[in-house]
């Protein structure tokens, strides 16, 4: 692929807008796109202000253009990034469409978190060319992508697409098998159902879960990942815990009563005032400044290097 793409945007909302600044910021084309006009037309503030918190000037908002229809914003991309809305019948619809206004040599990627590769593309001739780009939140911020082939996927698409996103500054990782979650929110998930299994049992509560990960191996986390810890104490010590542990862990395979039961209450965190913890708006602000600062800090050290 060239230095410079062309790149389109599908959704101009919490991911769409930062996913086009990492692409401007890198130099390339930015065509953006949203069924939602005052979204769309808010979006290049948004995106200024992400270049005023890295402090940087926002000179490359010129390769920015704004598009009320899909084809408008797709039809001369080399690289398509869709970021709609978390459903499978969207996204799907999204790409159907997509593959008839785009040059058959574009990629088309999404940002699904969790929705199979395949199933998004299952319905199109051509899904050698549909891959998956999972950007974390938010995407400015945390550089990890995570580069999903479906057993449909074409291979080029995939090595082109990570090509693409290392020169962009981020950290493209690739996921060799399409499962549902990928690889980070299956581990982020299998700790959160322990987790919830732990506080629905009495072991302890929300705020004690949340600062034995924090005060606890949390700390460690972001240098020392759990395959080199387990290498680092030695595997056989790992083994021995496992003998004793694994008998006792949660396993359900449905969703946990104790979150079931506070989402029929209408109990749904921050934006409610109570979840697993009780939220004054004072401290849900706290909680989101303090994790903005922090990545912040750490995106900037990235950039330095």
């Amino acid at each position: 692929m060239n230095q410079s793409e062309n790149i389109a945007v599908i959704g101009a909302g919490l991911m769409g807008h930062g996913i086009a600044q990492i692409f401007l910021a890198a130099g390339h084309e930015v065509s953006l796109h949203d069924l939602d006009a005052d979204t769309l037309a808010d979006a290049p503030n948004k995106i200024r202000e992400i270049f005023t918190l890295f402090e940087l000037p926002a000179d490359q908002l010129d390769n920015l253009s704004l598009h009320d229809s899909l084809a408008g914003a797709a039809e001369e991309a080399d690289f398509v990034i869709e970021a709609g809305p978390e459903k499978l019948e969207i996204k799907q619809s999204i790409f159907y469409e997509l593959t008839k206004v785009t040059k058959p040599t574009a990629i088309l990627a999404t940002n699904t978190s969790a929705i199979p590769i395949r199933d998004i593309g299952m319905h199109l001739d051509d899904a050698g060319r549909v891959v998956g780009t999972h950007f974390w939140n938010p995407p400015h911020l945390v550089r990890l992508v995570e580069v999903v082939q479906s057993d449909r996927t074409d291979l080029s698409a995939v090595a082109n697409t990570i090509e693409l996103l290392e020169r962009s500054n981020m950290k493209p990782v690739h996921v060799r098998r399409d499962i549902p979650g990928h690889i980070g929110n299956r581990l982020q998930h299998a700790m959160k159902r322990e987790a919830i299994a732990m506080i629905a049992e009495g072991v302890c509560d929300a705020e004690t879960i949340d600062e034995v990960v924090k005060s606890g191996f949390g700390s460690r986390l972001a240098t020392l990942g759990p395959m080199e810890q387990s290498d680092l104490v030695g595997l056989n010590l790992t083994l021995d815990i496992y003998k004793t542990l694994f008998a006792t862990l949660d396993n359900t395979s449905e969703a946990p009563q104790l979150l079931v039961d506070k989402v029929s209450r209408g109990d749904l965190g921050m934006k409610t005032g109570k979840g697993f913890r009780e939220w004054t708006p004072e401290s849900a602000e706290k909680v989101r400044r303090d994790l903005q600062d922090f990545l912040l800090q750490q995106a900037k050290l990235n950039l330095k290097k």
